[in-house]
């Protein structure tokens, strides 16, 4: 059946529509942009405790499930300082032990100074910082430092608060010297007691631990946050300029915060930042000699016992929540790879609405967050049902709207979701990835807010496989390219904003993506002059957010800002190196990840030349919808770039191809059916 002509009205209002809908989505993402970010009014002000630093008591193993009424007197200090859970991460071995920690607690460099990475830029050897600050040896302003030795590890089966257990006896005796030192610094109970820190430094002390060398028990290893408590702060959630973080903090953060309170000079090169939360004097009366209102509940306990939860269950539990969703896509993927199986309609029909919701897992990953899916008592299974549920709801909106009825809708919508949800994520504070799967995971020290590497890719892959299915609807060149430089600037504008992704490597992905595409669409012949032009842009872009980050103060700055300080002080060179020689040390080491690059790279280049490579449906695409090409030249430029130019780029890469390979996989037409011979021919071929 030939289809009836359309009207010139029709069209018109068709146009209109699509406008709309971009001009929505531009409207949307420019709102998030200058929408404040500042705390409520009904909030009292946070920042750094003026107080000066009196005690640090140190310790090993000391996590939040082990404060409760058995261990009173750290839960009297727990309810009346800050609290939060502490990634203790190091940049040498994997399991960060008590020794790295004490270093990093005094120098404020993570690691051993003598292992480092050079990425870590440790001084060597290394300096005691924290043991000098507040004066001169026998200064009664000199803070002390009190090291309480490590708890031995738990049981495989071992209740976490048995005190009859020798971790048990172990936590007791800690608990009694904790009192015995706040004691002496004036009491728990009162409103005139020093400045005390807690930290645990690390999650064990192999040297103190014989039942882990026995193999009784076995060793904590990276897998849970620390406990940190300042009683500078009142009841509440400590954060700092390192995490932008409620309830997350570094130990790197403790040098800066003792030499502030002191009064001194933080060096610029320390990679920690001052510990901030809401003072006492803002939630205690004048009145307090009793101490009774010193503390207002338990919220920040709460908080940062919920930190540390999720970050030790996320892992495990997104095996299960992200791979079972994973699994009817996969198998959607093997049968439109497949020409035998997918002719079928049946089978194709359901596995292109599989494929097409591969992305939609990932989404639903981040916004599990909301849920505190680690409270349950099978958090995997409450993890897994709540992916499931938010990604049926995401589904429901990619199969079943009015795109539905050409190949490209639902795989253009799946893409636009993921990318939408990881920039609305972002824009609004990130505070939904720490219990996330897929999210950035503080026990790993990598990054607490903005999008990581593999998330940028994502966002990248979605965000042009989005503009691939509108470019498809657009006809005209006239409505394209603005189509791709306004939803190119919006998404660029949320990554790289340092109050929303922070993302120092997406300027230097989007801008190059975005300018080829709209170049190629536009009809003009990219030359050579065209991409040094977009380089320069890209630079000067960075550059341009950094230095507006670098106004700021120091503990709003981002890592963005900080660069700046970097290339201020001399660092350039071994700020760029430190990351080329980690992405480097990736490839040469595993051996596997290697593979999978050449064989990205060798993809790439045949999708670009499909006819040749024998991608018979892809070069049909490409004549059904002649941008399909032009947004797989933009991808691959992208990728390949946020490859080179990130510490972990592969991670970028890798997330852009998946993303990418599974959405356009999804809009192929059905392959061609073998041709018959004629009639005639047949004779002849049984005669003979």
């Amino acid at each position: 059946m030939i289809p009836a002509p359309t009207s010139p009205r029709t069209s018109a209002v068709r146009a209109v529509r699509s406008r709309l809908l971009v001009l929505a989505f531009v409207v949307t993402l420019l709102a998030l942009m200058v929408a404040p970010a500042g705390a409520r009014a009904d909030e009292p002000a946070r920042g750094p405790s003026k107080e000066p630093v009196g005690l640090v008591i140190a310790i090993a193993g000391l996590t939040w499930e082990d404060i409760s009424e058995q261990t009173p007197h750290l839960q009297c200090l727990a309810e009346r300082s800050g609290t939060a859970a502490m990634s203790i991460s190091s940049m040498t071995p994997l399991t960060p032990t008590k020794r790295q920690g004490m270093e990093t607690l005094h120098s404020g460099y993570l690691g051993l100074a003598s292992q480092s990475h050079a990425a870590s830029r440790s001084p060597q050897p290394a300096k005691d910082l924290l043991s000098t600050a507040g004066g001169p040896s026998g200064s009664t302003d000199r803070v002390e430092v009190a090291d309480l030795g490590a708890l031995p590890p738990r049981g495989a089966d071992e209740d976490p608060v048995d005190p009859s257990s020798a971790r048990g006896e172990a936590l007791a005796e800690l608990d009694q010297r904790v009192g015995d030192l706040v004691a002496d610094e004036g009491g728990c109970d009162s409103p005139r007691m020093s400045r005390v820190l807690l930290v645990s430094v690390a999650p064990y002390d192999p040297a103190d631990s014989p039942a882990v060398e026995e193999g009784r028990a076995e060793a904590p290893g990276p897998g849970r946050l620390q406990v940190v408590m300042d009683s500078g702060f009142a009841s509440g959630s400590l954060t700092s300029g390192s995490t932008h973080q409620e309830g997350v903090v570094l130990l790197t953060d403790i040098v800066p915060t003792v030499l502030a309170s002191h009064g001194e000079d933080v060096p610029s090169g320390l990679p920690g930042q001052v510990l901030e939360g809401t003072s006492t004097d803002a939630t205690t009366s004048s009145d307090s000699s009793s101490g009774a209102e010193v503390a207002k509940g338990t919220s920040g306990v709460q908080l940062a016992t919920d930190r540390s939860a999720a970050n030790a269950q996320v892992d495990g539990a997104s095996f299960w929540a992200l791979g079972s969703w994973l699994v009817l896509p996969v198998l959607g993927m093997l049968v439109l790879l497949l020409p035998s199986l997918a002719r079928r309609r049946t089978p194709a029909t359901f596995s292109r609405a599989a494929l097409a919701c591969l992305p939609l897992g990932p989404a639903a990953g981040i916004l599990a967050g909301a849920v505190p899916w680690w409270r349950a008592d099978h958090p995997a299974l409450a993890l897994t049902a709540v992916v499931w549920g938010i990604a049926l709801v995401l589904s429901a909106i990619t199969l079943l709207g009015p795109w539905r009825r050409r190949r490209y809708g639902p795989p253009g919508v799946a893409g636009a979701l993921l990318a939408l949800v990881l920039l609305l994520e972002v824009a609004t504070g990130s505070h939904l990835q720490l219990g996330a799967p897929l999210g950035a995971q503080a026990i790993r020290g990598g990054r607490f807010y903005g999008l990581s590497n593999h998330l940028s890719g994502m966002v990248l892959a979605g965000t042009m496989i989005a503009l691939l299915a509108l470019c498809a609807r657009l006809r005209r060149p006239r409505h394209r390219v603005p189509a791709v430089i306004g939803i190119g600037v919006m998404v660029m504008a949320v990554s790289a904003a340092p109050t929303m992704g922070a993302d120092f490597g997406s300027v230097f992905v989007l801008v190059p993506s975005i300018g080829v595409l709209a170049l190629m669409l536009s009809g003009i012949r990219v030359r050579a002059w065209h991409l040094l032009t977009i380089a320069v842009a890209a630079v000067v872009i960075v550059g341009g957010v950094s230095l507006l980050d670098w106004t700021r103060p120091p503990e709003q700055r981002s890592h963005l800002g900080r660069f700046v300080d970097q290339v201020l002080s001399g660092e350039l060179i071994s700020v760029v190196g430190g990351k080329l020689q980690q992405n480097i040390d990736q490839v040469t080491t595993f051996w596997p990840l290697a593979f999978v690059l050449v064989l990205a790279m060798v993809l790439w280049v045949c999708s670009l030349i499909p006819q040749r490579t024998g991608m018979h449906r892809l070069a049909a695409f490409d004549e059904q919808h002649p941008v399909a090409r032009p947004v797989r030249v933009a991808l691959g430029i992208g990728a390949w770039i946020g490859y080179a130019t990130n510490d972990t780029g592969a991670m970028l890469l890798l997330a852009a191809l998946v993303v990418s390979f599974a959405l356009i996989t999804a809009m192929l037409p059905d392959p061609a059916a073998p041709e018959e011979p004629s009639p005639s021919a047949a004779r002849g071929s049984a005669r003979g």
